[in-house]
């Protein structure tokens, strides 16, 4: 499952992860529609808005669909078809959706028949391991490495560089009031079996894109068709982990203590791995002062050589396993 995540870059420092190459081979950043609405969270939950790319033609009808924008959604999907006048009056859980059974629920088949894929931006996600007839706390993320690419003195909002998103499958719909107003666009995180890697940790894990092929095919809902986008719902072993304090178990907590490593005997910071000491530096860094003009050329987690392991698993697609849509809600958060 995946029931909390963490974002910590600012929404310009977000775009800049985000740069990509387009069909020409230009480098593009992609375009906030709502950054407004985007705040960034150590501990976000379910009924928050978070970063979101779709394809540009979702939004522009006379666009490339290889073209890709941001926008803050609502996580928690609101089908299109629901008819009452608040959408916290949904009776069932739609934070996520099981790869396996998705095909099956209205909820998620037929925006997925639509082509309404996006992916789901996160620094990682928490996870709850059951240890010793408790919960122990885990954040999962993408291995992190240093870019050489990339001069200190160009870090403007909260340093990207090096910080390689976490990328999420998602669906997303588009709601509007019966009784007229605002339109709410919102979102769902397709899951999967966890893989071997953190398996140990919990038996689901969010389906996620690894690498630019996979992110650009899985958008570009124009040309690459669903059951094509599918082969790239798979696990992936390519993750980095450690463990946190129960301090995120309260959503309304929202510290870099969230995400510090611990060491689970004596519950205090400790030097679990490369990828932790990253997470822990950008914590400890000063963000400078934001420039209005002009972006720093550096790197992006998009270009660039991306090692992941293909695993195919349709299978997955077709397993009859237990429902998630009908799980109790989950817990709400105040609005981040």
């Amino acid at each position: 499952m995946c029931g909390r995540t963490a974002i910590f870059l600012g929404a310009d420092g977000i775009r800049r992860a985000c740069a990509y190459q387009d069909k020409q081979g230009r480098r593009r950043h992609p375009e906030w529609k709502n950054a407004d609405k985007y705040s960034p969270s150590y501990n976000k939950c379910p009924q928050s808005n978070n970063p979101v790319l779709l394809s540009r033609q979702h939004l522009e009808k006379d666009s490339s669909s290889s073209e890709r924008v941001l926008v803050a959604m609502r996580w928690g999907l609101v089908p299109t078809w629901f008819k009452e006048d608040d959408p916290s009056k949904m009776q069932y859980n739609t934070s996520n959706c099981r790869s396996d059974t998705m095909m099956e629920k209205l909820s998620y088949k037929g925006p997925l028949v639509k082509g309404k894929r996006c992916v789901v931006l996160t620094n990682g996600y928490y996870e709850w391991q059951q240890r010793n007839g408790q919960k122990q706390p885990y954040f999962i993320y993408f291995p992190q490495t240093v870019q050489k690419t990339f001069s200190k003195t160009d870090i403007e909002d909260e340093d990207p560089n090096g910080q390689r998103l976490l990328t999420m499958a998602g669906i997303f719909d588009c709601w509007e009031p019966p009784n007229g107003g605002e339109a709410l666009y919102s979102y769902t995180i397709i899951t999967v079996e966890a893989s071997k890697s953190v398996s140990s940790i919990h038996h689901r894990m969010p389906a996620i894109l690894d690498g630019d092929e996979a992110v650009g095919k899985w958008l570009d809902f124009a040309e690459i068709p669903t059951q094509e986008a599918l082969k790239f719902i798979h696990p992936i072993d390519n993750l980095a982990f450690h463990p946190v304090s129960t301090v995120v178990n309260n959503s309304r907590n929202n510290t870099p203590e969230c995400i510090m490593p611990i060491q689970l005997d004596l519950k205090k910071e400790t030097r679990v791995s490369a990828s932790s000491k990253m997470m822990v530096n950008w914590l400890t860094k000063k963000p400078k002062k934001e420039e209005e003009d002009g972006l720093p050329r550096w790197s992006s987690q998009f270009i660039q050589a991306a090692s992941a392991s293909r695993k195919t698993s349709v299978d997955l697609m077709n397993q009859g396993i237990e429902k998630e849509e009908g799980e109790p809600s989950a817990k709400q958060c105040k609005h981040q």
